[in-house]
């Protein structure tokens, strides 16, 4: 070895992977944060719930994850779940990304729907899954939240709504939009029988459902972080000829203005749900006990 060979030197940048190298990652190994942009090994990311463990973002979950984290074990019945959209319109293509999509999520249309026991809590829910056609409500979706709503109706046990959507489903016209009236007449329905409606607003919760069914529980909700509102920032901005807060259509904004009640993280959502199923059926047996029935 010669002198100079000690003191060369060494080289400050960090070698590109090549192509070979690169494959042998399994892919879907590793999952990085949309805000803080921190890499996490795919199964830390669902033991957290999607939540991110460094800086508390709250990515999108699938409706069957979401359901599994919530209800007891082997206890949801879901319902149904053979409901499939139609082209009432033949706009051009939605069929075949209707089918793209059933294939790409495992779901027949953008909400899961069905009942269970949350720490022995009986309760029905729907949940709308983001991934299919950006969890716009159409005729199907509209229908099968309306079915869920009256069969808790029908059942005198509570319901549970996760929203997820982009609003109305344009391919479907005011098909799509009268929706918005059939769901909040269900949901009024269910309060005059003294139904309780949880509703439950994620990212995002805009347009036609946030203007009808997911703004008119008896507790709302809603995950941090969470994009709620129904007009784009920037169209309100044009409209109004002012800038926005920054924080405007967050949840944390929207709790700041008395438009929901709490923000709710992921990881305590299950409880807090038991815990509010477990007072309004304490206080039915007390109805029912200082009535003699």
């Amino acid at each position: 070895m010669q002198l100079k060979d000690l003191f060369a030197k060494k080289r400050k940048y960090a070698t590109i992977p090549s192509e070979n190298s690169k494959k042998d990652v399994p892919e879907g190994l590793m999952q990085k944060c949309n805000h803080c942009q921190k890499i996490y090994y795919q199964k830390e990311w669902q033991k957290h719930l999607y939540v991110c463990p460094d800086c508390g973002h709250h990515h999108q979950i699938t409706a069957h994850e979401r359901i599994n984290h919530l209800f007891d074990e082997n206890s949801f019945t879901e319902w149904d779940k053979e409901l499939i959209s139609g082209n009432p319109l033949d706009f051009p293509q939605y069929d075949e990304k209707l089918e793209k999509d059933r294939v790409k999520t495992g779901l027949n249309e953008a909400v899961v729907t069905g009942e269970g026991t949350v720490k022995g809590n009986r309760a029905a829910i729907a949940v709308m899954d983001s991934r299919f056609r950006m969890g716009s409500m159409g005729s199907v979706v509209g229908e099968k939240i309306t079915r869920a709503i009256e069969n808790a109706r029908e059942k005198q046990i509570p319901i549970i709504v996760f929203t997820a959507s982009g609003g109305a489903r344009m391919q479907e016209g005011i098909l799509s939009l009268m929706q918005m009236a059939k769901t909040s007449i269900a949901i009024q329905r269910l309060h005059q029988e003294n139904g309780l409606f949880i509703s439950v607003m994620t990212n995002p919760t805009t347009g036609g459902v946030s203007a009808s069914f997911a703004s008119i529980g008896d507790y709302n909700f809603a995950e941090p972080g969470a994009l709620i509102g129904f007009a784009g920032r920037r169209i309100i901005e044009q409209t109004i000829r002012e800038k926005l807060p920054d924080d405007f259509q967050t949840a944390e904004f929207q709790l700041a203005h008395g438009q929901i009640d709490k923000v709710i993280p992921r990881s305590e959502m299950r409880d807090t749900l038991a815990t509010i199923l477990d007072i309004h059926q304490l206080g039915g047996a007390i109805d029912e006990a200082s009535t003699g029935i």
